[in-house]
Order: structure tokens, then C-alpha cells, then sequence
């Protein structure tokens, strides 16, 4: 796949010493998650730079062709068609470029966390395993995974000990929470370092997900 994603970036005030890649969901752009960042309250100390990419723009099926941000097509909502793996490959190919430049630029590969919401997550359950340099995190938020049955070929033993945070809304109508607990269930029968919770709430992020999020960054990246 060709050219870097564009994105929107948050720096530290002082030295960046991690980086967190935060993938966004259907429709919406890396401006959708940027305002987490003063949420989730970290030390500076931390140094944590967050890269929010913008997903090319595309036609999406469900949506009658209409063009939107979107990291794959969405062809079908059925449980097992829902991401187009074309499409999935070739995010990932986007989003690993990024990962690249920030190791280039000095951050350690075990101190880059891939984050992503819905079909960010998609890729970011997708990339995360399948990447060949240990990763700090993986966190897949109201998500789940596109083939699953392909992971145990496809996936580099570099990140098979990384921690990777699920969560999810119980009252999701977007992405059913099964789909996100079937992807968990993929990853810890593959033995990965999986967690889940689930949250009172739909397709969204609230308070009580935040500051587990900022819990657990703090531990991957303290």
C-alpha cells in the first residue's frame, strides 16, 4: 500500500518517550479520539506522544457505496463477513508504516501501544499479533476480529506475550458484544495476554473505560 496516513498528533511537554497509535471507527476521522487525551489524566513524566490517523476515504457497502473514512469495506453486517480482509491487509500495511516511523524516530518498539475503536480495532487486533517487533499494548475497544481462524498461521511470535485490554459496551447495537467476546475468547485460546471488561453503555467509550485505560497505559508505559 502506498503514502503514510495522514494524522493529528498530541505531544508531550517533555521528552516523548512512548507513543500511542489510536485508530478511529467507521465514518470518523483521528480528530474523533483526540480529546481523550487530557481525560486520561497522565503523568508527564510518562513522555506519551498519541498519533490519531485519519483511515482513507472509501465506499462502503452497507452505506450504499457512499464514500466515507472507513479502514475496509463493510460488505455485510453477518458475524463472519462483516471486514473485508483486502481491505483489513492493506490499513494494516498503512498503520505499520506509522509504527515504523516512530521507532525510526527513537521510541522503542515495546513502548508503542496500538490502540483502536471498532473498525480501528479491527486493525489493530489484526496488525498487533501479526507485527514483528514486541509491542508495548494492543487495545481493541467495542471491536472484534476479521477471520480469526487465520491468526494462529499468521501471527509473529514477537507479540505473543504483549498484554492486550479489551473492552466493550453491553448494550452495544453496533458491534454485539459476542463479537467482541469471541475475539477474546480467539486471542487466550491462541494463548495471548488478554483482558476484557465490559461497561453499562452502547458503541461509545464512558468514564469508568477511560480510567482503565489510563490505568493500564500507565502500567504498560510507566
Amino acid at each position: 500500500m502506498s503514502s503514510a496516513l495522514p494524522y493529528i498528533e498530541t505531544n508531550p511537554v517533555s521528552e516523548i518517550k512512548a507513543t500511542v497509535i489510536w485508530l478511529h471507527g467507521l465514518g470518523d476521522s483521528g480528530h474523533g479520539f483526540a480529546p481523550i487525551v487530557p481525560e486520561l489524566k497522565l503523568p508527564d513524566t510518562l513522555g506519551v506522544r498519541f498519533v490519531f490517523p485519519h483511515a482513507p476515504e472509501r465506499p462502503v457497502s452497507i452505506n450504499g457505496g457512499m464514500r466515507m473514512r472507513a479502514w475496509y469495506d463493510i460488505k455485510s453486517m453477518d458475524f463472519d463477513k462483516r471486514a473485508d480482509l483486502t481491505g483489513v491487509r492493506e490499513s494494516a500495511e498503512q498503520v505499520e508504516q506509522l509504527i515504523e516511523a516512530e521507532i525510526s524516530n527513537g521510541v522503542a518498539p515495546e513502548k508503542i501501544i496500538l490502540a483502536g475503536f471498532s473498525q480501528g480495532g479491527v486493525i489493530a487486533l489484526h496488525l498487533g499479533p501479526r507485527f514483528s517487533k514486541s509491542l508495548g499494548g494492543i487495545m481493541g475497544l467495542s471491536t472484534y476480529m476479521c477471520q480469526p481462524e487465520l491468526l494462529a498461521d499468521e501471527a509473529h511470535p514477537a507479540n505473543q506475550q504483549t498484554p492486550v485490554f479489551m473492552a466493550h459496551g453491553e448494550m452495544d447495537d453496533v458491534v454485539p458484544i459476542a463479537m467482541g467476546k469471541a475475539a477474546h475468547d480467539t486471542l487466550t485460546a491462541n494463548q495471548y495476554n488478554v483482558s476484557w471488561q465490559s461497561y453499562r453503555m452502547q458503541h461509545n467509550v464512558n468514564m469508568d473505560e477511560i480510567n482503565a485505560i489510563s490505568q493500564w497505559l500507565q502500567a504498560r508505559l510507566g
